[in-house]
């Protein structure tokens, strides 16, 4: 174990009952993806927690996210050349209200906190302002130091994709701070996009003339069916028809319907079958025509060549602090980490929180992690105060 790392993981257990503080106050204000007043008050208190925590930053813009939450980008210059991109998302998928009605979850011997928004990814965002007061309060080299913190992450990063992406060209690593895989790094992620599927038909009086009529409703039923059928899961390619929606009366032949498909996959190539292959899918009515919008947003992410070191000397921060190994996982969600893979840069996820049930009732982290979890990203901006070098 290296000393210097043991005592900066010493130092964050110190300081954990603050760092669990600062976590649950950005829990108690509730940023609902589609609430803007609600995100505008939870960026602003996150710009005051990380002023509070580090002082002013040296730079600092707010990038309007028009319909959804703003982009904040704050700049901390460092003591050392490097430069390290810190990345996380304030919004999330519960609605405003939800935390009145919070059922906490369920205990399994091991002390929990849990709360909207407490594993994806608040306790992320905490932690990693905190790991770089540890880092600039241990005196070694610190990188300069960007946070991006986007209030869109979950409707798509629409408006903040630009933003991250630039700022992840001018550092030379970003650090994503999603949740972890159960304290496993997260090194691939799907890609994903929502298709919306319209079906057009001829609309008819169901009793007199039902020949007349062409039902959006039935082909869309056939195409939904057979989309399912292009999934390949031994390929990582899901197809999910989550929502339909159609007709006017139960006595009218259809003549609108849509579909909102959910499709993740694992490679560019399968990206280009499931597109090839949606299209190719014909209905058994003529009349009823079927358009598709390829909404692809996050393309896949692989561990790439640039990100490689980076684990390397993640898994090197881990060994010194005593862990046993630094395990890295693929999986199915998306996250930000997704478009700075795909530009060949150096990014890791799933840097964030130790605990269970992103997007579910009862969502938790395990509080005695966060010490731990802190240190390892503080320990690796200190590692990283000179430029990573592959």
């Amino acid at each position: 174990m290296n000393p210097a790392t043991v005592a900066l993981t010493d130092r964050a257990h110190e300081v954990s009952s603050e760092i669990v503080t600062d976590i649950m106050t950005l829990v108690g204000q509730e940023t609902s993806s589609y609430d803007l007043a609600g995100l505008a008050a939870g960026r602003d208190l996150l710009h005051d927690l990380a002023v509070h925590r580090l002082g002013l930053p040296g730079e600092e813009h707010r990038h309007r996210g028009g319909e959804r939450g703003d982009t904040l980008t704050l700049t901390y210059p460092g003591t050392g050349p490097g430069h390290v991109a810190l990345v996380g998302h304030y919004d999330t998928v519960w609605p405003t209200g939800t935390l009145a009605g919070w059922a906490p979850s369920e205990s399994d011997g091991r002390e929990r906190l849990s709360g909207p928004g407490i594993f994806d990814m608040k306790t992320g965002l905490a932690q990693g302002i905190w790991a770089l007061k540890l880092a600039r309060e241990y005196g070694a080299p610190v990188p300069t130091v960007t946070f991006v913190f986007n209030g869109d992450e979950e409707v798509g990063s629409r408006s903040s994709r630009p933003v991250i992406e630039e700022v992840a060209h001018h550092a030379d690593v970003t650090l994503v701070l999603e949740p972890s895989a159960h304290g496993a790094v997260k090194t691939a992620r799907k890609g994903n996009g929502t298709f919306r599927v319209t079906a057009s038909g001829v609309e008819a009086h169901a009793g007199l003339a039902p020949e007349d009529g062409a039902s959006a409703i039935t082909a869309l039923s056939e195409f939904v069916v057979a989309a399912a059928a292009v999934a390949a899961p031994d390929r990582g390619t899901t197809i999910n028809p989550g929502l339909i929606t159609g007709g006017s009366a139960a006595n009218v032949v259809a003549g609108q319907a849509t579909a909102s498909v959910d499709i993740r996959v694992s490679s560019e190539a399968e990206r280009e079958r499931v597109d090839t292959e949606l299209e190719a899918i014909k209905v058994s009515d003529p009349r009823v025509r079927i358009d598709i919008d390829h909404a692809w947003n996050r393309p896949p992410m692989t561990l790439n060549a640039a990100s490689a070191p980076l684990l390397g000397l993640a898994r090197e921060v881990a060994r010194e602090q005593g862990r046993d190994g630094l395990p890295a996982a693929a999986v199915g969600g998306a996250s930000d980490a997704n478009f700075v893979a795909a530009l060949g840069l150096p990014v890791l996820c799933g840097m964030g929180a130790v605990g269970d049930g992103a997007h579910a009732q009862g969502e938790f982290i395990y509080p005695d992690t966060v010490p731990a979890q802190t240190a390892l990203i503080a320990g690796l901006l200190g590692r990283l105060a000179e430029p990573l070098r592959g």
